[in-house]
């Protein structure tokens, strides 16, 4: 399985299995729990990546956040905490302070963020300890190729001062409506794969980029893994810049 190298030095597949929905809300935790139990039986083999709602991360709510989180799946520490997005309060500043605290008492291994444009990672890299997050979670596809313009470059660019990881959420769309697209079913069909191999294939393409598709059974895991074996070529990639065309000016961040 192709990697990709945090800044700590740790190495993370390219692609996760979507258990992302879970969050901190009690509905549907009971399935999704039971599946990350299953893996959590080989805990060496897997990394767990789980969020923290802007409104839990304060410097007394984000400990109180992760402990939830660390008695729902029976482990002992989470391999990278994530804060959902950002909001005015609480300060940028409490949450990094709250996350290295987090680490320090080894109840995660490394802190990332979710949603954050350029402006809000130089902000976050000008904090004290702001350079130890490790990853960035942004919507990312072929319709929405917004982080394009300025972030994408910035992010994977490690002599970039903003520089991390990429973790790409809805990599395949939301709804079926990019995976019924013309023009992706017919280099689906010259690849003999299917829509969403060749959208997580062009995703994947790119360096320090982690795909997160949703996984309902186990053929499901498969396909997505065989994604990665895909080679588009310069032809493919033409055409899906012809249909879905990269951004010419800077444009907000969207979110889900």
């Amino acid at each position: 399985m192709k990697t990709v190298a945090l800044p700590d030095g740790a190495r993370v597949p390219v692609i996760g299995q979507g258990t992302w929905n879970m969050g901190e809300k009690k509905s549907g935790h009971t399935n999704e729990v039971a599946a990350l139990r299953l893996g959590i039986g080989q805990r060496d083999r897997v990394f767990i990546v789980t969020k923290a709602y802007p409104h839990n991360a304060s410097r007394t709510g984000l400990p109180k956040a992760c402990d939830r989180s660390l008695k729902r799946l029976r482990i002992e520490t989470i391999d990278l905490y994530l804060l959902h997005w950002r909001e005015k309060t609480p300060p940028l500043e409490e949450t990094v302070q709250a996350f290295e605290k987090l680490r320090s008492a080894g109840k995660i291994k490394r802190w990332g963020v979710s949603n954050f444009d350029v402006k809000d990672m130089k902000e976050l890299r000008a904090i004290e300890n702001g350079h130890n997050c490790a990853a960035n979670q942004v919507l990312y596809n072929l319709e929405n190729r917004e982080i394009e313009f300025d972030l994408l470059p910035r992010l994977t660019d490690h002599r970039s001062p903003i520089t991390c990881a990429v973790i790409a959420y809805s990599p395949v769309g939301h709804g079926r409506g990019l995976l019924e697209n013309a023009t992706l079913k017919r280099i689906a069909k010259r690849q003999d794969a299917t829509t969403a191999q060749i959208a997580l294939a062009w995703l994947l393409r790119q360096p320090d980029v982690i795909a997160i598709p949703k996984a309902s059974d186990k053929n499901h895991v498969r396909d997505n893994a065989r994604s990665i074996e895909i080679k588009l070529t310069k032809e493919n990639l033409a055409e899906l810049d012809k249909e879905f065309p990269p951004p010419k000016t800077k444009k907000s961040l969207p979110m889900l």
